[in-house]
């Protein structure tokens, strides 16, 4: 499969979780430190919003970055987060099917153009559908709702494997990681956040 198939299949599967959940299953807390599943679809929501700038700015050529810095995306969250039930879910699924449209129309030249991400790298468009398939997919596990890495695609895990490997890796992981990995220790390494 590829990367926008990953985000086509994820959506679905974050969306469906979130359309299972009752209004009252909204509040119940995640293994994300401080996040209750209103966060996490507030997050799904803002992160479709980001991934649109950057795809604008691929079109344009006009810099449109993610997020002006790291307090306005936990501004935005927190807002979302405490919106109406029924406005909650509305906007997770207008600002899907909004990125989906974007990513449909984005001409396949500018695809190579270069933008930069929340993180700071500099990436071309083409990582975008990546940058997607791994929020909805994870983030559907993580509402705990229905869905679970066995429920993703086995190539987008092993995909997902690779990335979270190497980017712990680079932040002086490697050995721990290599050591549970290879299974010469049952002990996995704390590795904090994976982004």
């Amino acid at each position: 499969m590829s990367a926008r198939s990953w985000t086509d299949r994820g959506t679905e599967l974050f969306l469906g979780a979130v359309d299972r959940l009752t209004d009252d299953d909204l509040t119940a807390p995640t293994a994300l430190d401080g996040w209750t599943r209103r966060h996490v679809i507030a997050h799904a929501h803002g992160n479709a919003e980001a991934l649109r700038r950057l795809l604008s700015w691929a079109a344009t050529g006009v810099e449109n970055r993610m997020y002006s810095g790291p307090r306005q995306r936990a501004e935005e969250i927190e807002a979302a987060a405490l919106l109406p039930a029924a406005e909650l879910r509305a906007l997770v699924h207008g600002s899907a099917r909004s990125l989906t449209e974007d990513m449909d129309a984005l001409p396949d030249d500018a695809w190579r153009n270069l933008v930069v991400t929340a993180q700071g790298r500099t990436v071309s468009a083409a990582e975008i559908p990546w940058m997607r398939a791994r929020e909805v997919c994870v983030h559907a596990v993580d509402l705990d709702h229905g869905v679970g890495f066995a429920d993703l695609p086995e190539d987008f895990n092993a995909a997902l494997v690779a990335d979270a490997t190497a980017k712990h890796a680079a932040k002086a992981n490697a050995a721990g990681l290599a050591a549970w990995l290879t299974g010469r220790t049952a002990q996995a390494p704390d590795l904090g956040p994976w982004l």
